[in-house]
């Protein structure tokens, strides 16, 4: 008898994501850090799993990897992948994000400038959008961000910003607002990573402002 097809949910690992064999999912957690990882029959399980909080799911299978190893330190970014960044003005407070294929440095999507921003606000933006334009497209390919916060942000589907409203920004509020809707409508198994400049240096898709 054929073995029954295993969808793998990575919520925690080197790559998240929804993976189609065991070879593949253990590569993103087999030494890292409190990787959070589980099984699941179906695919569509999978990835309404992927979407949710891990503690939903975590019983007997649920699974926790070994400590981190110091190689796993140096490891370079997914090459295949999507890199975005925002820029802020802080004297004029206007906002712009963007998004490049990392392979190429082409630059795939820029919007803004979008007044009486935050930078926060601007990543947050454009992770969504690329994850939008991705999944148009039909495809997984990671995103990367350099700001914790709007990674934070897009795993809780909520933009947890305290910038005021005023009649400048009433565009980027329209905005959050579509962002956030299309987080709670959609399913996606893009994996969300955080762009280590440390390690990696200067994020491809910076403007260069600095």
């Amino acid at each position: 008898m054929a073995k029954k097809q295993k969808y793998y949910v990575v919520w925690s690992g080197r790559q998240t994501g929804v993976f189609d064999s065991w070879d593949t999912c253990k590569k993103q957690v087999e030494g890292f850090d409190k990787a959070v990882f589980k099984s699941f029959d179906s695919k569509v399980e999978a990835l309404k799993a992927y979407t949710d909080k891990p503690s939903r799911y975590m019983g007997s299978k649920g699974k926790t990897a070994p400590q981190l190893k110091l190689t796993d330190l140096h490891r370079p970014p997914i090459e295949d992948s999507v890199v975005v960044d925002a820029a802020w003005n802080t004297a004029t407070g206007d906002m712009e994000y963007q998004g490049i294929y990392l392979p190429t440095r082409e630059k795939i999507f820029h919007r803004g400038p979008y007044h009486d921003g935050t930078n926060n606000i601007g990543e947050f933006l454009a992770v969504v959008h690329a994850l939008a334009l991705l999944h148009q497209r039909d495809s997984n390919l990671p995103v990367y961000s350099d700001s914790r916060t709007a990674i934070s942000w897009v795993k809780k589907k909520k933009a947890n910003t305290k910038l005021d409203p005023t009649p400048r920004n009433a565009e980027l509020f329209e905005l959050i607002e579509r962002a956030e809707t299309w987080l709670n409508t959609h399913r996606f198994a893009n994996a969300i990573l955080k762009w280590e400049t440390t390690q990696w240096g200067e994020n491809p898709a910076d403007f260069g402002r600095k």
